[in-house]
């Protein structure tokens, strides 16, 4: 499959380098950026608009600036080409309306773990041949996992959990080293001590018969060290009233991007 990365930032970097990493030929990879940027050996990139010749277009441009480019690229996005949105918000309907003659479009979310082949990726289409369903799931699949959603009206809500949800996950490694630090730990220590901690709860959750749940029930020997913490955090369902409301307004902007790129048609 020749793809086409339309827009060269760090997310779509990423997944260069995640499929690169899977095995994929760079040269089946060619990239535009208006701008000169660095790229993984092999993969070629262009200022100069691309021409046709390729299987899929993956778009990797800010969302809002859809009704900008969509009519200079017609000539490359035709009838032979699928259109691969990793665009925040934007919805099958206006890339339908932005791409009318492409063979597919599909809605396609990843996280920046794409470059280490451990994404989940978020996947929504219609009407998408078998044939290429079967590709396009290979190519999220290179990348970590492939999650293909029905109902294309929870896509944001998937999108904050799985998309957005690493930037929380970081927060709250760097939340639980800085209480640490404050309450006596070195500074560094409780960073690595924090990052590695998460990296093996996350590896073991994975890879457990058990759920999450589960396994924090498992860890937690009535009256220890561990039951006091989860009694903190379980206190007024505190931890799952605040991200409760981190998912809806990761969510509600994913809403809000998608009416922003409609004005800007």
């Amino acid at each position: 499959m020749k793809i086409l990365i339309y827009g060269y930032g760090k997310m779509t970097a990423a997944m260069v380098e995640g499929w690169l990493r899977a095995g994929m030929d760079a040269g089946d990879i060619a990239a535009y950026n208006p701008r000169p940027k660095d790229t993984a050996p092999g993969v070629s990139l262009t200022t100069e608009p691309p021409r046709a010749g390729f299987d899929a277009v993956v778009l990797g441009f800010k969302p809002h600036m859809l009704g900008d480019i969509a009519p200079n690229m017609q000539d490359i996005v035709g009838p032979g080409t699928m259109v691969l949105s990793v665009l925040a918000g934007i919805t099958l309907d206006q890339l339908e309306a932005a791409f009318p003659y492409a063979k597919a479009h599909v809605r396609f979310m990843p996280n920046l773990a794409v470059a280490l082949g451990k994404s989940p990726n978020v996947l929504a289409a219609r009407e998408l041949a078998e044939a290429d369903r079967r590709a396009v799931t290979e190519l999220a699949s290179m990348l970590g996992s492939a999650e293909w959603l029905e109902d294309e009206s929870l896509f944001d809500l998937a999108t904050a959990l799985a998309g957005s949800g690493p930037g929380f996950v970081y927060r709250f490694i760097d939340a639980l080293a800085d209480a640490a630090c404050e309450l006596g730990l070195p500074a560094d220590m409780s960073v690595r001590l924090a990052t590695s901690m998460v990296d093996g709860a996350g590896a073991l959750a994975a890879n457990s018969d058990f759920s999450p749940a589960e396994l924090a029930e498992r860890v937690a020997s009535p009256g220890g060290m561990t039951r006091e913490g989860l009694n903190v955090l379980d206190e007024g369902k505190a931890l799952k009233l605040l991200l409760l409301e981190t998912l809806r307004a990761t969510a509600d902007r994913g809403l809000e991007l998608s009416r922003l790129a409609g004005k800007q048609a």
